[in-house]
């Protein structure tokens, strides 16, 4: 899972400011949880930040960051989420949703894996150590992987089939490993895993950005199918877990899913086929090289089909309020202007020089080219 407007978080200690106290609200004469969200100053976080804040079915919202945010009546903590400081933080916390994960396709993948893992073993046994008694984990629905022999939907007990190789997803599988570990370790823990389809609404993933691309990229032989989920219904869905209406590991999305060619007739965006061999060689070099962020492993989940049942929350009464065509609508919105080949951003001037097609040819001839290079430098 990537969030909106990511950071590389550095291990920097932070002074904590002056906290900002909000009494706990009691509309219904119950105190409503007190629910920490680390990683709120950005993204994901600060949508849900705000959101709880403003609930009447929550008592307290803390929010823990490396800055602070103008999300209002909460408690800031200012920290990194890897410090064991973060325990006394979360003393006297119901629930703490981890939304402190670094996805950004630009971060260093040993960085990023560190921070990521890091931080969530520190948080889990920080939760326990101080008495939280849950902890919301958000990772990605890609963990089930993307195959040509899946079911669909996929049900979400079904086995977690993906590999390492697509970007940040080897830290998710780390990341659920961890949540399944710790209530073994830490007795009366409890982990709730939240798994999202393709996030939209401020993010900036492999996934987000194949929609920037002048034409759309189908392997030949293949059998791409999307489905999306929006920021606000991610919001929404951990709130139920925050609220503890649902519980173990669970999806979240909107309703279905679109087939490739529905995608390209609501889009007006062609598709460019290419064979399954130029089109991972080419991916894999292309990222070898320095040339795209992405590795070869981000194109199977544009191959292969990876949708997910969404029963569990239907089973709890919630529904998404987004569709898929209206989610796929608005993330071509918020796209629109900017240019990517093969996962790579380009500037308007050189997408419209190099065309549409034509871009995508010249980039993988680069790629063929600078291979050519090297090994005539190694003859010399």
């Amino acid at each position: 899972m990537s969030s909106p407007d990511p950071q590389v978080r550095g291990a920097r200690n932070l002074n904590d400011p002056m906290t900002e106290k909000k009494p706990a609200k009691n509309i219904s004469g119950k105190r409503g949880p007190v629910v920490a969200v680390t990683g709120a100053a950005t993204g994901v976080g600060a949508l849900l930040t705000a959101h709880l804040a403003a609930s009447d079915e929550i008592g307290r919202v803390v929010a823990i960051d490396e800055r602070r945010a103008d999300v209002p009546g909460v408690t800031w903590h200012v920290l990194d989420v890897r410090d064991p400081a973060i325990a006394e933080k979360l003393r006297g916390a119901d629930v703490v949703v981890h939304l402190a994960v670094d996805l950004d396709l630009e971060t260093d993948a040993a960085a990023r894996t560190a921070y990521n893992v890091r931080g969530t073993q520190t948080v889990l046994t920080a939760a326990a150590a101080v008495g939280v008694h849950r902890v919301v984990l958000c990772t990605s629905a890609m963990v089930y992987g993307a195959l040509p022999d899946n079911d669909i939907p996929l049900s979400e007990d079904a086995e977690l089939r993906a590999t390492a190789e697509a970007t940040g997803v080897g830290d998710l599988l780390e990341i659920e490993r961890l949540g399944r570990r710790a209530p073994r370790a830490h007795p009366g823990l409890n982990v709730t895993v939240v798994r999202p389809a393709v996030l939209v609404g401020g993010t900036d993933t492999a996934l987000t950005r194949y929609f920037e691309s002048p034409r759309l990229l189908v392997v030949a032989g293949s059998r791409p199918t999307w489905q999306f989920c929006h920021v606000e219904d991610l919001v929404s869905a951990l709130e139920y877990a925050a609220l503890e209406r649902i519980d173990g590991e669970f999806a979240v999305g909107c309703d279905g899913w679109l087939e490739q060619e529905q995608v390209e007739e609501l889009s007006g965006v062609r598709r460019m086929e290419l064979p399954s061999a130029v089109a991972l060689g080419a991916a894999a070099r292309l990222h070898r090289i320095g040339l795209t962020p992405s590795p070869a492993g981000d194109l199977a989940y544009t191959m292969h089909p990876w949708v997910v049942s969404v029963g569990r929350l239907h089973d709890v009464g919630w529904r998404p309020r987004w569709t898929n065509e209206d989610v796929l609508a608005a993330l071509l919105e918020e796209v629109e202007g900017r240019h990517t080949l093969a996962g790579r951003r380009l500037g308007r001037k050189d997408a419209t020089a190099a065309g549409a097609a034509g871009a995508t040819v010249a980039l993988l001839g680069t790629a063929a080219l600078v291979r050519r290079a090297r090994k005539a430098r190694r003859r010399i």
